[in-house]
Protein backbone atom coordinates (compact mmCIF):
# COMPACT_ATOMS: atom_id res chain seq x y z
CA UNK A 1 0.00 0.00 0.00
CA UNK A 2 1.98 3.24 -1.36
CA UNK A 3 1.63 6.38 0.85
CA UNK A 4 -0.06 9.18 -0.15
CA UNK A 5 1.74 12.61 0.26
CA UNK A 6 0.66 15.68 -1.02
CA UNK A 7 2.48 19.25 -1.38
CA UNK A 8 2.57 22.08 -2.77
CA UNK A 9 5.53 21.28 -5.14
CA UNK A 10 6.92 18.08 -6.12
CA UNK A 11 10.36 18.19 -8.54
CA UNK A 12 11.18 15.25 -10.32
CA UNK A 13 15.22 15.50 -10.88
CA UNK A 14 17.93 16.35 -8.47
CA UNK A 15 20.38 17.86 -10.93
CA UNK A 16 21.41 21.58 -10.75
CA UNK A 17 17.81 22.86 -11.80
CA UNK A 18 15.81 20.97 -9.64
CA UNK A 19 17.80 21.55 -6.62
CA UNK A 20 17.48 24.90 -7.11
CA UNK A 21 13.56 25.10 -7.29
CA UNK A 22 13.23 22.47 -4.61
CA UNK A 23 15.23 24.94 -2.14
CA UNK A 24 14.14 28.10 -3.40
CA UNK A 25 11.03 27.08 -2.88
CA UNK A 26 11.32 25.26 0.84
CA UNK A 27 13.42 28.43 1.95
CA UNK A 28 9.33 30.39 1.13
CA UNK A 29 7.75 27.82 2.84
CA UNK A 30 6.47 25.87 0.13
CA UNK A 31 5.90 22.14 0.99
CA UNK A 32 8.40 20.28 -1.37
CA UNK A 33 9.21 16.68 -2.55
CA UNK A 34 11.98 16.17 -4.34
CA UNK A 35 12.87 12.79 -6.29
CA UNK A 36 16.04 11.52 -7.57
CA UNK A 37 16.67 8.23 -8.80
CA UNK A 38 20.38 8.31 -8.44
CA UNK A 39 22.63 10.83 -6.30
CA UNK A 40 22.00 14.55 -5.68
CA UNK A 41 23.67 16.90 -7.80
CA UNK A 42 23.00 15.21 -11.10
CA UNK A 43 25.11 15.49 -13.90
CA UNK A 44 26.76 18.80 -13.46
CA UNK A 45 28.33 17.74 -10.33
CA UNK A 46 29.42 14.03 -10.76
CA UNK A 47 29.91 13.97 -14.65
CA UNK A 48 29.84 17.42 -16.51
CA UNK A 49 31.04 21.13 -14.99
CA UNK A 50 32.68 20.10 -12.63
CA UNK A 51 35.24 16.55 -12.78
CA UNK A 52 35.86 18.58 -16.52
CA UNK A 53 36.80 22.08 -14.85
CA UNK A 54 38.99 20.18 -12.91
CA UNK A 55 40.59 18.53 -14.96
CA UNK A 56 40.93 21.27 -17.70
CA UNK A 57 43.17 22.98 -14.35
CA UNK A 58 44.68 19.86 -14.28
CA UNK A 59 45.81 20.43 -17.53
CA UNK A 60 46.39 23.90 -17.54
CA UNK A 61 49.38 23.38 -14.53
CA UNK A 62 50.87 20.77 -16.65
CA UNK A 63 50.94 22.83 -19.90
CA UNK A 64 52.04 26.31 -17.83
CA UNK A 65 55.55 23.75 -17.03
CA UNK A 66 56.21 23.60 -20.56
CA UNK A 67 55.76 27.18 -21.68
CA UNK A 68 57.20 29.28 -19.35
CA UNK A 69 60.28 30.61 -21.78
CA UNK A 70 58.41 33.85 -22.29
CA UNK A 71 58.99 34.68 -18.93
CA UNK A 72 62.30 33.51 -18.36
CA UNK A 73 61.43 30.87 -16.65
CA UNK A 74 63.30 27.01 -18.09
CA UNK A 75 60.64 24.74 -19.00
CA UNK A 76 60.21 21.58 -17.35
CA UNK A 77 58.96 17.78 -18.51
CA UNK A 78 55.64 17.46 -15.61
CA UNK A 79 55.51 14.40 -14.42
CA UNK A 80 51.45 13.34 -14.92
CA UNK A 81 50.36 11.00 -12.44
CA UNK A 82 46.84 9.66 -13.70
CA UNK A 83 45.92 8.11 -10.50
CA UNK A 84 46.75 11.60 -8.34
CA UNK A 85 44.31 13.54 -11.39
CA UNK A 86 41.92 11.26 -10.78
CA UNK A 87 41.86 12.19 -7.17
CA UNK A 88 42.25 15.63 -7.63
CA UNK A 89 38.64 15.46 -9.33
CA UNK A 90 37.35 13.80 -6.95
CA UNK A 91 38.61 16.11 -4.46
CA UNK A 92 36.84 19.08 -5.97
CA UNK A 93 33.50 16.78 -6.33
CA UNK A 94 33.46 16.02 -2.54
CA UNK A 95 34.04 19.42 -1.67
CA UNK A 96 31.17 20.40 -3.66
CA UNK A 97 29.08 17.70 -3.02
CA UNK A 98 27.29 18.69 0.49
CA UNK A 99 25.77 21.77 -0.84
CA UNK A 100 23.58 19.13 -2.76
CA UNK A 101 23.30 16.20 -0.17
CA UNK A 102 19.91 14.57 1.19
CA UNK A 103 20.93 15.60 4.43
CA UNK A 104 21.14 19.37 3.10
CA UNK A 105 17.97 19.25 1.33
CA UNK A 106 16.09 17.82 4.37
CA UNK A 107 17.07 19.95 6.71
CA UNK A 108 15.40 23.03 4.41
CA UNK A 109 12.62 20.65 4.91
CA UNK A 110 12.02 19.18 1.74
CA UNK A 111 11.16 15.64 1.51
CA UNK A 112 13.79 13.60 -0.40
CA UNK A 113 12.44 10.54 -2.27
CA UNK A 114 15.34 8.51 -3.38
CA UNK A 115 13.47 6.48 -5.82
CA UNK A 116 12.18 6.58 -9.42
CA UNK A 117 9.52 8.90 -10.25
CA UNK A 118 6.61 8.68 -12.66
CA UNK A 119 3.46 10.18 -13.46
CA UNK A 120 0.57 7.51 -13.10
CA UNK A 121 -2.09 10.34 -14.18
CA UNK A 122 -2.57 13.97 -14.74
CA UNK A 123 -2.47 14.97 -11.18
CA UNK A 124 -0.25 11.95 -9.59
CA UNK A 125 3.21 10.39 -9.49
CA UNK A 126 4.60 7.22 -8.28
CA UNK A 127 8.08 6.92 -6.40
CA UNK A 128 8.56 4.13 -4.54
CA UNK A 129 6.42 3.37 -1.76
CA UNK A 130 4.79 6.51 -2.32
CA UNK A 131 1.78 8.54 -4.30
CA UNK A 132 2.26 11.96 -4.28
CA UNK A 133 -0.13 14.62 -4.97
CA UNK A 134 1.02 17.80 -6.09
CA UNK A 135 -0.16 21.97 -7.05
CA UNK A 136 2.10 21.92 -9.00
CA UNK A 137 4.63 19.69 -10.58
CA UNK A 138 8.48 20.30 -12.30
CA UNK A 139 10.17 17.59 -14.10
CA UNK A 140 14.22 18.01 -14.10
CA UNK A 141 15.28 15.30 -15.36
CA UNK A 142 18.25 16.44 -17.25
CA UNK A 143 19.91 14.46 -20.10
CA UNK A 144 22.37 11.56 -20.84
CA UNK A 145 24.93 11.22 -23.52
CA UNK A 146 24.05 10.27 -26.77
CA UNK A 147 25.45 7.34 -28.43
CA UNK A 148 25.33 7.34 -32.44
CA UNK A 149 24.85 4.27 -34.39
CA UNK A 150 28.65 3.38 -35.28
CA UNK A 151 29.20 -0.03 -36.61
CA UNK A 152 31.10 -2.32 -33.91
CA UNK A 153 30.64 0.60 -31.21
CA UNK A 154 29.02 -2.33 -29.10
CA UNK A 155 32.13 -4.57 -29.15
CA UNK A 156 34.82 -1.82 -27.88
CA UNK A 157 35.18 -0.32 -24.66
CA UNK A 158 34.09 3.42 -25.18
CA UNK A 159 34.13 6.36 -22.71
CA UNK A 160 31.43 9.24 -22.55
CA UNK A 161 31.93 11.81 -20.23
CA UNK A 162 30.06 9.78 -17.34
CA UNK A 163 33.23 7.30 -17.37
CA UNK A 164 35.94 9.76 -18.74
CA UNK A 165 36.69 11.70 -15.52
CA UNK A 166 37.35 8.38 -13.41
CA UNK A 167 40.13 7.05 -15.64
CA UNK A 168 42.94 6.21 -13.90
CA UNK A 169 45.22 4.89 -16.21
CA UNK A 170 47.69 6.56 -18.69
CA UNK A 171 46.05 7.40 -21.73
CA UNK A 172 48.51 7.22 -25.00
CA UNK A 173 46.29 8.29 -27.91
CA UNK A 174 42.76 9.32 -27.34
CA UNK A 175 40.27 9.30 -30.29
CA UNK A 176 37.46 11.81 -29.89
CA UNK A 177 34.22 11.58 -31.81
CA UNK A 178 32.72 14.81 -31.93
CA UNK A 179 34.47 18.45 -32.16
CA UNK A 180 31.89 20.10 -30.09
CA UNK A 181 32.34 22.33 -26.37
CA UNK A 182 32.66 19.14 -24.35
CA UNK A 183 34.60 16.55 -26.55
CA UNK A 184 37.44 19.93 -27.18
CA UNK A 185 37.66 20.62 -23.42
CA UNK A 186 38.40 17.21 -22.66
CA UNK A 187 40.49 16.87 -26.16
CA UNK A 188 42.50 18.90 -25.08
CA UNK A 189 43.33 18.97 -21.11
CA UNK A 190 44.02 15.01 -22.26
CA UNK A 191 46.76 16.59 -24.34
CA UNK A 192 48.21 18.74 -22.03
CA UNK A 193 48.38 16.13 -19.31
CA UNK A 194 50.30 14.02 -22.13
CA UNK A 195 48.55 12.03 -24.46
CA UNK A 196 48.19 12.07 -28.12
CA UNK A 197 44.89 13.38 -29.39
CA UNK A 198 42.85 12.83 -32.34
CA UNK A 199 39.09 14.55 -32.89
CA UNK A 200 37.23 13.59 -35.34
CA UNK A 201 34.14 15.63 -36.51
CA UNK A 202 31.63 15.20 -38.98
CA UNK A 203 30.98 18.38 -39.76
CA UNK A 204 32.49 21.98 -38.62
CA UNK A 205 34.14 21.71 -35.42
CA UNK A 206 32.08 24.27 -32.81
CA UNK A 207 29.75 24.50 -35.92
CA UNK A 208 27.48 26.39 -33.44
CA UNK A 209 29.27 29.42 -33.03
CA UNK A 210 31.18 32.36 -35.06
CA UNK A 211 33.28 31.33 -37.32
CA UNK A 212 35.10 34.61 -37.29
CA UNK A 213 36.54 33.48 -33.78
CA UNK A 214 35.93 29.38 -33.52
CA UNK A 215 38.18 29.05 -36.82
CA UNK A 216 41.50 30.85 -34.64
CA UNK A 217 40.66 28.52 -31.62
CA UNK A 218 40.61 25.59 -34.05
CA UNK A 219 43.73 26.60 -35.12
CA UNK A 220 46.04 27.07 -31.51
CA UNK A 221 44.52 23.62 -30.70
CA UNK A 222 45.98 22.12 -34.02
CA UNK A 223 49.62 24.00 -33.15
CA UNK A 224 49.32 22.69 -29.81
CA UNK A 225 49.24 19.38 -31.16
CA UNK A 226 45.91 18.40 -31.50
CA UNK A 227 45.00 16.22 -34.53
CA UNK A 228 41.43 17.42 -35.80
CA UNK A 229 39.39 15.81 -38.34
CA UNK A 230 36.37 18.36 -40.19
CA UNK A 231 34.12 16.99 -42.12
CA UNK A 232 35.24 13.07 -41.61
CA UNK A 233 33.09 10.26 -40.41
CA UNK A 234 33.59 7.07 -38.39
CA UNK A 235 32.98 4.67 -40.61
CA UNK A 236 33.09 1.68 -37.70
CA UNK A 237 35.51 0.66 -34.76
CA UNK A 238 36.18 -2.77 -33.52
CA UNK A 239 39.01 -4.38 -31.29
CA UNK A 240 42.44 -3.61 -31.58
CA UNK A 241 44.70 -6.83 -30.79
CA UNK A 242 46.46 -6.24 -27.88
CA UNK A 243 44.06 -3.52 -26.34
CA UNK A 244 42.67 -0.48 -27.38
CA UNK A 245 40.05 0.23 -30.15
CA UNK A 246 40.60 0.44 -34.01
CA UNK A 247 38.84 3.54 -35.19
CA UNK A 248 38.09 3.37 -39.34
CA UNK A 249 37.25 6.82 -40.67
CA UNK A 250 36.89 8.81 -44.06
CA UNK A 251 36.38 12.09 -45.22
CA UNK A 252 38.02 14.55 -47.48
CA UNK A 253 38.44 12.05 -50.33
CA UNK A 254 40.40 9.60 -47.96
CA UNK A 255 39.97 6.66 -45.81
CA UNK A 256 42.03 5.60 -42.78
CA UNK A 257 42.37 3.59 -39.36
CA UNK A 258 43.18 4.93 -35.93
CA UNK A 259 44.79 2.92 -33.55
CA UNK A 260 43.57 4.44 -30.02
CA UNK A 261 44.40 3.40 -26.86
CA UNK A 262 40.84 4.81 -25.78
CA UNK A 263 37.87 5.77 -27.30
CA UNK A 264 35.44 9.14 -26.25
CA UNK A 265 32.23 9.67 -27.68
CA UNK A 266 31.20 13.24 -27.53
CA UNK A 267 28.30 13.12 -29.94
CA UNK A 268 25.96 15.72 -28.00
CA UNK A 269 23.60 14.80 -24.86
CA UNK A 270 19.49 13.24 -25.38
CA UNK A 271 17.06 14.29 -23.05
CA UNK A 272 15.83 11.72 -20.28
CA UNK A 273 12.24 10.99 -20.87
CA UNK A 274 12.00 7.07 -20.76
CA UNK A 275 10.19 5.87 -18.09
CA UNK A 276 8.43 9.30 -16.59
CA UNK A 277 4.99 8.47 -17.35
CA UNK A 278 4.67 11.18 -19.59
CA UNK A 279 1.84 9.92 -21.86
CA UNK A 280 -0.03 9.53 -18.75
CA UNK A 281 0.08 12.65 -17.58
CA UNK A 282 -0.74 14.36 -20.92
CA UNK A 283 2.71 15.59 -21.60
CA UNK A 284 3.83 16.38 -25.14
CA UNK A 285 7.17 15.22 -25.97
CA UNK A 286 9.96 13.85 -28.50
CA UNK A 287 13.06 13.11 -29.31
CA UNK A 288 14.34 16.66 -29.04
CA UNK A 289 12.88 16.79 -25.36
CA UNK A 290 10.00 17.97 -23.68
CA UNK A 291 7.47 20.20 -25.12
CA UNK A 292 7.32 23.31 -23.25
CA UNK A 293 5.84 26.99 -23.92
CA UNK A 294 8.15 30.01 -23.32
CA UNK A 295 6.76 30.11 -19.46
CA UNK A 296 8.27 26.61 -19.61
CA UNK A 297 5.07 25.06 -18.98
CA UNK A 298 4.29 21.27 -20.69
CA UNK A 299 0.89 20.70 -22.28
CA UNK A 300 0.13 19.89 -18.82
CA UNK A 301 -1.15 23.02 -17.20
CA UNK A 302 0.06 21.55 -13.73
CA UNK A 303 3.82 20.59 -15.07
CA UNK A 304 6.85 22.60 -15.87
CA UNK A 305 9.56 21.05 -17.55
CA UNK A 306 13.19 22.75 -16.94
CA UNK A 307 16.97 21.93 -17.97
CA UNK A 308 17.80 19.93 -20.40
CA UNK A 309 15.03 17.95 -20.80
CA UNK A 310 13.04 20.64 -22.12
CA UNK A 311 14.89 20.93 -25.24
CA UNK A 312 16.71 24.38 -25.30
CA UNK A 313 20.41 24.45 -24.51
CA UNK A 314 22.27 22.19 -22.57
CA UNK A 315 23.78 24.14 -19.95
CA UNK A 316 24.04 24.11 -16.00
CA UNK A 317 23.44 28.51 -15.44
CA UNK A 318 20.12 27.49 -18.29
CA UNK A 319 18.63 25.18 -15.70
CA UNK A 320 19.23 27.69 -13.16
CA UNK A 321 17.85 30.36 -14.76
CA UNK A 322 14.66 28.31 -15.67
CA UNK A 323 14.25 27.44 -11.92
CA UNK A 324 14.13 31.16 -11.25
CA UNK A 325 11.07 31.59 -14.49
CA UNK A 326 9.35 28.72 -12.19
CA UNK A 327 9.73 30.09 -8.88
CA UNK A 328 8.51 33.03 -9.75
CA UNK A 329 5.37 32.27 -12.16
CA UNK A 330 4.38 28.72 -9.74
CA UNK A 331 4.61 30.78 -5.95
CA UNK A 332 4.46 34.07 -7.16
CA UNK A 333 2.60 33.52 -9.87
CA UNK A 334 4.51 36.59 -12.17
CA UNK A 335 4.47 36.63 -15.75
CA UNK A 336 8.51 35.22 -16.26
CA UNK A 337 9.52 33.80 -19.30
CA UNK A 338 12.15 32.49 -21.26
CA UNK A 339 14.64 34.91 -23.13
CA UNK A 340 16.77 32.69 -25.11
CA UNK A 341 19.10 36.37 -25.98
CA UNK A 342 19.99 36.77 -22.60
CA UNK A 343 21.84 33.15 -22.29
CA UNK A 344 25.43 32.83 -22.49
CA UNK A 345 27.28 29.97 -23.09
CA UNK A 346 31.16 29.11 -22.73
CA UNK A 347 33.40 26.31 -24.12
CA UNK A 348 36.55 25.98 -21.53
CA UNK A 349 39.27 25.39 -24.11
CA UNK A 350 42.51 27.93 -23.70
CA UNK A 351 42.16 30.34 -25.06
CA UNK A 352 38.27 30.68 -24.19
CA UNK A 353 35.55 31.20 -26.45
CA UNK A 354 32.13 32.96 -24.68
CA UNK A 355 28.99 34.30 -26.33
CA UNK A 356 25.60 35.91 -25.48
CA UNK A 357 22.99 37.29 -27.12
CA UNK A 358 22.93 37.30 -31.38
CA UNK A 359 25.67 36.20 -33.39
CA UNK A 360 26.76 38.37 -36.23
CA UNK A 361 25.13 35.68 -38.82
CA UNK A 362 21.62 36.37 -36.84
CA UNK A 363 21.77 39.99 -36.43
CA UNK A 364 22.11 40.41 -40.61
CA UNK A 365 19.18 38.13 -40.59
CA UNK A 366 17.07 40.29 -38.57
CA UNK A 367 18.31 43.95 -39.36
CA UNK A 368 20.41 43.71 -42.68
CA UNK A 369 23.10 46.23 -42.82
CA UNK A 370 21.63 47.96 -39.83
CA UNK A 371 23.90 47.02 -37.29
CA UNK A 372 27.45 47.90 -36.72
CA UNK A 373 30.14 45.30 -35.98
CA UNK A 374 32.72 46.22 -33.23
CA UNK A 375 35.78 44.33 -32.59
CA UNK A 376 38.89 44.99 -30.21
CA UNK A 377 41.99 42.75 -29.97
CA UNK A 378 43.81 41.60 -26.48
CA UNK A 379 47.35 42.59 -28.41
CA UNK A 380 45.94 45.85 -27.51
CA UNK A 381 45.35 45.55 -23.67
CA UNK A 382 48.69 45.95 -21.58
CA UNK A 383 47.18 43.23 -18.64
CA UNK A 384 47.33 40.96 -21.72
CA UNK A 385 50.81 41.94 -22.92
CA UNK A 386 51.62 41.32 -19.54
CA UNK A 387 50.58 37.81 -18.97
CA UNK A 388 51.95 37.16 -22.66
CA UNK A 389 48.01 36.29 -23.39
CA UNK A 390 47.32 38.39 -26.45
CA UNK A 391 45.58 35.95 -28.60
CA UNK A 392 41.88 37.09 -29.48
CA UNK A 393 39.35 39.56 -29.28
CA UNK A 394 36.45 40.89 -28.05
CA UNK A 395 33.61 41.10 -31.30
CA UNK A 396 30.05 43.10 -30.37
CA UNK A 397 27.26 43.77 -32.64
CA UNK A 398 24.65 46.55 -31.90
CA UNK A 399 21.95 47.98 -34.09
CA UNK A 400 22.56 51.45 -35.20
CA UNK A 401 21.50 53.39 -32.17
CA UNK A 402 23.83 51.22 -29.93
CA UNK A 403 21.52 48.89 -28.44
CA UNK A 404 23.35 45.97 -27.22
CA UNK A 405 22.55 43.03 -29.43
CA UNK A 406 25.21 40.42 -28.98
CA UNK A 407 29.07 39.78 -28.20
CA UNK A 408 31.49 36.86 -28.35
CA UNK A 409 34.81 36.62 -26.90
CA UNK A 410 37.75 34.79 -27.88
CA UNK A 411 40.26 34.82 -25.64
CA UNK A 412 42.17 34.49 -21.80
CA UNK A 413 39.67 34.62 -19.24
CA UNK A 414 36.51 34.94 -21.95
CA UNK A 415 34.31 33.30 -19.52
CA UNK A 416 34.68 35.94 -16.72
CA UNK A 417 34.82 38.69 -19.28
CA UNK A 418 31.46 37.83 -20.91
CA UNK A 419 29.46 38.60 -17.72
CA UNK A 420 29.55 41.84 -18.20
CA UNK A 421 27.54 41.80 -21.76
CA UNK A 422 25.20 39.49 -19.93
CA UNK A 423 23.91 41.84 -18.03
CA UNK A 424 24.18 44.75 -20.45
CA UNK A 425 21.88 42.55 -23.04
CA UNK A 426 19.48 41.33 -20.25
CA UNK A 427 19.15 44.61 -18.89
CA UNK A 428 18.44 46.31 -22.50
CA UNK A 429 21.66 48.80 -22.30
CA UNK A 430 23.45 51.10 -25.06
CA UNK A 431 26.49 50.57 -25.82
CA UNK A 432 27.17 54.29 -24.40
CA UNK A 433 26.43 52.82 -20.81
CA UNK A 434 29.75 50.18 -21.29
CA UNK A 435 31.97 53.18 -22.90
CA UNK A 436 31.05 55.16 -20.22
CA UNK A 437 32.09 52.74 -16.51
CA UNK A 438 35.72 53.31 -14.95
CA UNK A 439 37.67 49.88 -15.69
CA UNK A 440 40.83 49.58 -13.53
CA UNK A 441 43.78 49.57 -14.85
CA UNK A 442 45.65 47.13 -15.83
CA UNK A 443 42.79 44.18 -16.16
CA UNK A 444 41.87 42.27 -19.58
CA UNK A 445 38.54 43.88 -18.72
CA UNK A 446 39.29 46.97 -19.98
CA UNK A 447 38.76 45.29 -23.40
CA UNK A 448 35.39 45.15 -23.04
CA UNK A 449 35.05 49.40 -22.56
CA UNK A 450 37.35 49.88 -25.19
CA UNK A 451 35.87 48.04 -27.90
CA UNK A 452 32.43 49.94 -26.66
CA UNK A 453 34.55 53.00 -27.03
CA UNK A 454 35.07 52.55 -30.69
CA UNK A 455 31.47 52.71 -31.54
CA UNK A 456 31.88 56.89 -30.60
CA UNK A 457 34.87 57.05 -32.26
CA UNK A 458 33.83 55.56 -35.61
CA UNK A 459 31.44 58.50 -35.57
CA UNK A 460 33.96 61.35 -34.81
CA UNK A 461 34.86 61.86 -38.43
CA UNK A 462 31.22 62.56 -38.97
CA UNK A 463 30.52 65.95 -40.60
CA UNK A 464 27.39 66.32 -38.14
CA UNK A 465 30.02 66.20 -35.31
CA UNK A 466 32.84 68.53 -36.85
CA UNK A 467 30.55 71.00 -37.01
CA UNK A 468 28.95 70.66 -33.64
CA UNK A 469 32.54 71.32 -31.90
CA UNK A 470 32.83 74.32 -33.97
CA UNK A 471 29.43 75.58 -32.54
CA UNK A 472 30.10 74.41 -29.11
CA UNK A 473 34.04 75.34 -29.06
CA UNK A 474 33.72 78.72 -28.00
CA UNK A 475 31.29 77.81 -25.17
CA UNK A 476 32.06 77.96 -21.14
CA UNK A 477 30.86 75.98 -19.14
CA UNK A 478 29.14 77.49 -15.92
Amino acid sequence: MSERVTCDLCVIGAGSGGLSVAAAAAQLGAKVVLIEKARLGGDCLWTGCVPSKALIAAGRRAHAMRTPKAFGIAPVAPNVNAKGVVQHIQSVIQAIEPNDSVERFTGLGVKVIQDAGRFVDRTTVEAGDYEIKARTFVIASGSSPAVPPIPGLETVPYLTNETIFSVADRIDHLVVVGGGPIGLEVAQAHLRLGARVTVIEAMTALGKDDAELTHPLVETLRREGMVIGEGVKVDGVAPREGGGVRVAVSGNGESQVLDASHLLIATGRRPVTDGLGLEQAGIKFDRTGIKVSSRLLTSNARVYAIGDVAGGPQFTHVASYHAGIVIRRALFRLPAKVDPNVIPRVTFTDPELAHVGLREEDARKLYGSRINVLRWPYAENDRAQAEHATEGFVKVITKRNGRILGASILGAEAGELIHVWSLAISAGLKIGAMAQYVAPYPTLGEINRRVATSFFQARIGSPWVRLATRLLGGVRGG
